[in-house]
């Protein structure tokens, strides 16, 4: 059983084995990572019949290329990467210009519902203050669908999936250094967009 390795370890284990031809073990890391895959893709393609298409290409290429890893980053990190170019071609294949599908939360999102609400109060929830949660979540979405793609993408990759900038940096193909600019950018202008909404309600800041 892989439950007794950390993650890293149990990954590895089953990579070793799809790349020895063991169908079942990709199949079990196809079920660990499908979800998280076409969430990072849902933020790059607007046409949500797209999503899945791309990630059964992504997992495609994933198995193809199973003897090209070695294990000098995580596998996650090497199938997000995949899953960032698969993308990225099929966008220039159709023609279409890459847009977040769905930067926030939605229901059914239960990893970022749970992390999200077990950081937030839970009491004085009123009709006004659930509105104005909304309409600054509109405005956050609003400047996310703003940004250029490489800023979105970066800023993403860390707040949404929880990625290090080693890991961005390995995914987006780029220095660390830029990895941290473009996070810096792109959090400066989500602030811009969002703080004047939050002066204007005391005791809260971006």
């Amino acid at each position: 059983m892989t439950d007794q390795f950390p993650p890293e370890d149990a990954d590895r284990l089953l990579v070793e084995r799809a790349a020895a031809g063991d169908q079942r073990a990709f199949e079990l890391l196809v079920i660990k990572y499908q979800r998280r895959v076409e969430r990072l893709i849902a933020r790059m393609v607007r046409d949500v019949d797209l999503v899945e298409d791309i990630a059964q290409e992504t997992f495609i290429r994933a198995w193809r290329a199973l003897h090209q890893f070695r294990g000098d980053a995580q596998f996650y990190t090497w199938l997000y990467r995949i899953a960032v170019n698969t993308a990225k071609r099929a966008l220039l294949d159709l023609k279409r210009n890459p847009t977040v599908g769905s930067s926030l939360p939605q229901d059914g999102d239960e990893e970022n519902e749970t992390s999200r609400r077990e950081n937030e109060p839970s009491t004085d929830v009123t009709p006004e203050s659930e509105l104005a949660a909304r309409e600054i979540a509109g405005a956050v979405n609003a400047a996310l669908l703003a940004l250029p793609d490489d800023l979105r993408q970066a800023v993403t990759l860390r707040e949404m999936d929880g990625l290090s900038y080693e890991e961005i940096s390995q995914v987006m193909g780029c220095p660390i250094g830029t990895v941290r600019s473009r996070i810096f950018r792109a959090r400066e202008a989500i602030s811009a967009r969002v703080r004047p909404m939050l002066e204007h309600r005391s005791g809260k800041r971006w």
